[in-house]
């Protein structure tokens, strides 16, 4: 795997609460340099992200009900719209975490749901955040499976704020439990290329990473 093929599948993060505009447009240069897929930001910064990178091919990103997933779906699938609407292409939600832990997957089901109703009104991808480092792995492989039920094109390890980030052991095993009816988003811990390589050698489509610029320089 070359650089600009490793690029090619690296979502370059931006999602400190105390990421100031200078920082965004630094993201966005990066992405620009070493032609990252995307860029992912908080909603606050999505209209910004979409300005600066005006007329290159790279993927402006929001996330919803960050980091906790623990807020009214109708407040997350709201989030989604007004993401949607100031250029958001894609949209990466935390699932409600909280319901999980407490067995009502129907819950977390109707959460989901919801985000996926308005992203594929626009026909927007949605990537669902199950947040591994807090689930066992049978909670890793229902949040999976109930997460492609409700509709999701991605489920996504974590979202680096939490305990933990992306092993190979939870990549394989969301792979398996996905069954090819969606794809993996590698996210959390990641810094160099060889982490991501396993990553994606593991079953992974997409790396989630804060420290991209750091992966794609140390591609021997």
């Amino acid at each position: 795997m070359n650089r600009e093929e490793l690029a090619k599948m690296i979502d370059h993060t931006q999602l400190n609460p105390f990421a100031t505009e200078d920082d965004i447009k630094r993201l966005c240069e990066e992405a620009k340099k070493y032609h990252f897929y995307g860029v992912i930001v908080n909603p606050y910064y999505v209209k910004l992200a979409k300005e600066l990178l005006k007329g290159t091919e790279i993927k402006v990103m929001s996330v919803i009900g960050f980091p906790f997933g623990a807020t009214y779906k109708e407040v997350k699938a709201l989030e989604a719209e007004l993401a949607i609407r100031d250029g958001a292409d894609e949209l990466d939600m935390v699932m409600n975490i909280s319901a999980a832990k407490s067995g009502r997957w129907d819950v977390v089901k109707e959460d989901i749901s919801a985000v996926n109703k308005v992203a594929k009104s626009h026909g927007k991808l949605l990537k669902v955040i199950i947040e591994t480092g807090y689930l066992t792995d049978d909670e890793k492989i229902k949040a999976c499976q109930v997460a492609v039920e409700a509709g999701a094109d991605y489920v996504k390890t974590s979202t680096g704020f939490g305990k933990g980030g992306a092993t190979v052991h939870d990549v394989e095993l969301m792979a398996k439990a996905v069954n090819g009816k969606a794809k993996v988003k590698a996210s959390g811990g990641i810094h160099t290329a060889e982490d991501a390589i396993k990553m994606i050698n593991a079953g992974a489509s997409r790396i989630g990473a804060s420290h991209s610029v750091e992966i794609i320089e140390s591609l021997k």
